[in-house]
């Protein structure tokens, strides 16, 4: 796909009243604010959904910026009206997995027994600098017992409880039925009020966020990679 370089001059406002579409529609023809803007309004969602599969915040954010270049230079797969939050994110977490399986770090994703699992005694990962000065212990606990959950717990109690995404939204994204994102939903948060009891609640899950310097290093390198500044 080809990009023609845009100036600057012609910023789009980082305003929610810009649609997807319309920014998508910007994207196609190598408008780079529109490109920075569907990346800042998506950059937290993309990040806890890849670092919910990976567990590590550096793989994450390698699997955001390539999720990012494929969904850019195929943007006409995509067509409206539909979801875009859902496409781009169902990118993220297949450009995830495509990690995950390639790392035997990881273990597979649970399937048949997953109804009775228990919080899964994985070794934590270290975030970066920037991740322990974000938060105090309570966010460190949190953040610990997310870490511990099953694999497809974790990602679908990241896109729900602290994405805050609805049923139907996760489902979309994820790829996988409604019914299914209730249960493992369900499961998710009876694990950590086991490890946490009412700590979640009180921390109003604001864990694993996604903004300053490292949104800024995703946006422009990414933007650098597509060659249209």
């Amino acid at each position: 796909m080809a990009f023609v370089r845009k100036d600057r001059a012609t910023n789009i406002p980082p305003t929610a009243d810009v649609s997807d579409d319309t920014l998508v529609a910007r994207a196609r023809v190598g408008d780079a604010p529109a490109h920075e803007l569907i990346m800042r309004r998506y950059n937290r969602r993309l990040y806890r959904v890849t670092r919910g599969i990976l567990r590590d915040s550096d793989a994450a954010q390698d699997a955001i910026q390539e999720a990012y270049i494929r969904a850019f230079t195929n943007l006409e797969s995509y067509r409206a009206p539909g979801s875009f939050a859902a496409w781009l994110t169902r990118i993220a977490v297949n450009e995830a997995l495509m990690r995950k399986r390639k790392d035997q770090r990881y273990l597979p994703l649970a399937t048949a027994d997953e109804e009775n699992s228990e919080l899964a005694p994985h070794p934590v990962q270290h975030d970066t600098p920037e991740d322990l000065a974000a938060g105090g212990e309570l966010r460190r606990l949190i953040e610990i017992a997310v870490d511990r959950l099953p694999d497809s717990f974790r990602t679908v109690f990241m896109l729900r409880a602290i994405e805050q995404l609805s049923v139907e939204e996760t489902a979309a994204s994820l790829d996988i039925p409604a019914a299914t994102v209730k249960t493992r939903f369900h499961r998710a948060r009876g694990l950590m009020q086991q490890a946490l009891n009412d700590d979640i609640e009180a921390a109003g899950l604001k864990v694993f966020d996604f903004d300053g310097p490292r949104c800024d290093r995703i946006v422009e390198a990414v933007l650098e990679r597509l060659k249209i500044r």
